[in-house]
């Protein structure tokens, strides 16, 4: 396979440090990428942000509907000109499309070499639009996928985590040393699978209120969680805060990183039912992740 360099070169473009284009042209890695996902012949898959379509031809082989979406008009140019055979371009958005509208398919795999700056962007689309995906596999920064597959207790344990892990199964599935790709980044990155469960890991009674419950235990991290999950005043007076807690069997003095989602899922069924009014959709996390 003509590496990215070379096919840069042929099309006279560079990558785009702003837009945080790291081309990956390693075939062992992109292969195992591909594998990951276990795509059957005529299943649809959407890849985010294909560059210059060096995965989209590992998708593409498997037999699979690939439907690759890209912003970048110089990218688009470029995958159509290389015309890969079985795939269908798609100039779009990736942080806001939406998946099944795009493939044509009520039910999708998804993949992708994100930006960085895009990551949690797209990961909340994928938690929005899970009841139409099936599973998706990400190249991301190396940390974000060591906190988003890690287990209750870690310090790389929080929002996200819990918010994924009550509806997908996360595997970090290999690294990526920067210097497989081009240019190369400035750290290593490292492969995420999510696969959708059939059922929640546990019940809840209202999806905002669960969001907001735990973005309340992650807002102030290092305090306990009973002073942590106060910083919603709206949500939970002090006593009822108290309340649930006991009525779940969590101790406020816990932290919210030693949780599990079915812990989570249980003080948000412990806040008893929704009352009209207290639970606003969508949440805003346009700064969750600002405490992990």
């Amino acid at each position: 396979m003509e590496s990215p360099r070379d096919i840069l070169k042929r099309h006279g473009l560079r990558a785009k440090y702003s837009w945080g284009q790291n081309f990956l042209g390693d075939e062992d890695a992109l292969s195992a990428i591909a594998d990951a996902l276990h795509l059957r012949e005529g299943e649809p898959v959407v890849e985010l942000g294909p560059g210059l379509g060096h995965l989209t031809r590992f998708l593409a082989a498997t037999g699979a509907k690939v439907t690759a979406v890209e912003r970048d008009r110089d990218m688009v140019t470029v995958l159509e000109k290389e015309a890969i055979p079985g795939v269908r371009v798609v100039a779009g958005n990736a942080a806001t499309v939406n998946f099944a509208e795009v493939a044509g398919a009520p039910d999708v795999a998804v993949a992708g070499n994100l930006p960085y700056h895009l990551t949690s962007s797209i990961l909340f689309q994928v938690l929005e639009q899970r009841a139409q995906v099936s599973r998706a596999v990400f190249t991301l920064q190396k940390e974000v996928v060591e906190r988003l597959a890690a287990e209750p207790g870690s310090r790389d344990y929080g929002l996200l985590t819990v918010l994924l892990g009550l509806h997908f199964d996360a595997e970090n599935v290999l690294t990526l040393e920067a210097w497989r790709f081009h240019p190369p980044p400035k750290v290593d990155s490292a492969v995420l699978s999510l696969t959708r469960r059939a059922t929640p890991r546990a019940p809840i009674i209202d999806e905002a209120r669960f969001t907001r419950v735990v973005k309340a235990a992650f807002a102030q991290r290092r305090k306990t969680l009973l002073n942590s999950l106060k910083s919603d005043k709206a949500l939970a007076s002090h006593d009822a805060w108290v309340a649930a807690l006991e009525t779940a069997g969590i101790d406020p003095q816990r932290r919210a990183e030693t949780l599990a989602p079915e812990e989570f899922a249980a003080l948000e069924r412990a806040l008893g039912p929704v009352a009209p009014g207290t639970v606003k959709a969508p949440v805003d996390l346009s700064s969750a992740e600002s405490e992990e």
